[in-house]
């Protein structure tokens, strides 16, 4: 289970939630601590730094808002962040350094690492998005099963059964969604990869590779 490890998928050096982490072996173990740890880290932002236009909300002076975009707290957006044209924060969420909250995207319960985009009809909940992540236009988390029974996560035949009912998608640094993908509950993308538009996934796929469907995922190297 290495491959679903917290190192083996971020480089936390790009993300002010890097003490989040702190404590766990797997991602999605920091989903219920994200709340509070907002509230804790939030307090410490300098304000020459950090404005704080509502309660529990923290946005960097060098961010660009759109006035359109509706922000619950608790959250925070980090320098040079861009949260676009009704660009909806549900709360308990953490936007990164340069990272792109696009058009119509929903957020909660989320890690977004720097640099990563959501730029255009993106749901993401309950989720990690690693450093330079993108979803293409249209694609989302499916965060809850339809039997509302725990999420479990399936890597090659063995699962992880994690108590939990609300895990969305954990993507690696530079994972690559395609536009109109849906990433089911407790799926995992490894570092690098690429999920074809359309898709439909779940489970684990390794990282550096191409998702073409469940039946087709190849190394990025055999590539023709």
């Amino acid at each position: 289970m290495e491959n679903l490890q917290i190192e083996a998928l971020f480089d936390l050096s790009h993300t002010i939630a890097a003490s989040l982490f702190s404590g766990c072996r797997y991602p999605w173990e920091v989903l219920p601590q994200i709340h509070d740890y907002i509230l804790a880290l939030g307090k410490t932002l300098p304000p020459e730094k950090f404005d704080s236009p509502a309660e529990h909300v923290w946005i960097a002076k060098s961010a660009s808002v759109a006035p359109s975009a509706s922000i619950t707290g608790p959250c925070i957006i980090d320098e040079n962040a861009e949260v676009r044209h009704c660009a909806f924060i549900r709360g308990s969420a953490i936007v990164g350094k340069n990272a792109v909250v696009g058009n119509s995207t929903e957020l909660k319960n989320a890690v977004l690492f720097d640099c990563v985009q959501v730029p255009h009809y993106n749901y993401v909940g309950d989720s990690v998005l690693g450093y330079r992540a993108h979803m293409g236009a249209g694609s989302i988390t499916s965060n809850v099963k339809s039997d509302k029974t725990p999420v479990e996560i399936g890597n090659f035949g063995s699962r992880i059964v994690t108590g939990m009912k609300k895990i969305g998608a954990m993507l690696g640094d530079g994972a690559e969604i395609g536009c109109s993908s849906v990433l089911n509950p407790g799926t995992v993308i490894g570092r690098h990869s690429t999920v074809y538009p359309t898709s439909c996934v779940r489970g684990v796929v390794e990282e550096n590779c191409i998702y073409k469907g469940a039946n087709a995922i190849i190394p990025k190297t055999d590539r023709k």
